[in-house]
């Protein structure tokens, strides 16, 4: 018989205390240092005695620190914790979304040729954008929910089959912290070989950020670009990312947990 006992989905979404003090720990991290247990006993349905007491037992197992009265700090341990079931659950949102309600939901895609509603098309993926055409051999078809003349947004339901694409590699390359030397420790001509024939460039820090200014290079993405790029790579794109050290090690298990390729660069002058 299979065990799910360390399994973060199965844990939180089985037990409801477990759900709960997930959820007064999203809280904490949100509000802190000035945590009110009585908005958030508000928030969770729950009374604000089961919110002191859930606090009590996070401080006691080192996932919250208290620091006097009404004023707690998320923990290392406890982000860890919160981050391991939160990529937990967003892993489990992914299949759903892509798996399960892919049959019942409506796609966009962009026509190919004019389609009339009700044509059964083709759907297929192209340098991250996905289109319909009247071409019905391909991977995976539906039928059009509207007209669409081509280059126009086309809804398209009753997806049937696979589409097919390759996820694109992630180049991820650390970047030293200003205190370390930031973007002076950075070979200029190892980035402009690296970032040379990907489709997407983003920077974590503004040491990337410089860095890459400094090689006569303009990120495609800076605020949000570690999303950016995780959606990006999911929809094909090859994509190269700058990222400060301090924030390396946590994006390496990010993109482990959402089951991408990557290759790691060293871009520091010796």
């Amino acid at each position: 018989m299979t065990d799910y006992t360390d399994d973060p989905l199965y844990i939180i979404l089985r037990s409801k205390r477990e759900a709960t003090r997930f959820q007064i720990l999203v809280e904490i991290a949100e509000h802190q240092p000035a945590v009110r247990q009585q908005e958030i006993a508000e928030k969770l349905g729950v009374t604000p005695q089961a919110v002191s007491e859930y606090i009590r037992e996070l401080v006691d197992e080192g996932l919250v620190a208290a620091h006097g009265r009404g004023r707690y700090e998320v923990t290392k341990s406890g982000i860890e914790w919160t981050l391991r079931h939160a990529e937990a659950l967003e892993a489990y949102a992914r299949h759903v979304n892509r798996d399960v309600i892919q049959q019942v939901a409506v796609w966009t895609a962009v026509a190919r040729e004019e389609i009339r509603k009700g044509d059964t098309v083709g759907v297929f993926m192209q340098d991250g954008w996905l289109y319909a055409t009247k071409d019905v051999e391909q991977s995976a078809t539906g039928r059009a929910t509207m007209d669409a003349e081509p280059g126009e947004d086309l809804g398209v339901a009753q997806l049937n089959g696979i589409i097919e694409h390759e996820e694109g590699l992630i180049h991820v390359c650390k970047v030293p912290r200003v205190e370390r030397g930031g973007s002076r420790q950075v070979r200029t001509d190892l980035l402009r070989d690296v970032v040379q024939g990907v489709e997407m460039v983003a920077a974590v820090g503004l040491e990337s950020y410089v860095a890459l200014k400094k090689a006569g290079i303009e990120p495609d993405m800076f605020f949000g670009s570690r999303e950016g790029v995780i959606e990006a790579a999911f929809h094909g794109q090859e994509c190269a990312i700058l990222i400060v050290d301090e924030e390396f090690t946590d994006f390496l298990k990010r993109l482990e947990t959402v089951g991408l390729a990557y290759t790691i660069h060293d871009l520091i002058a010796p």
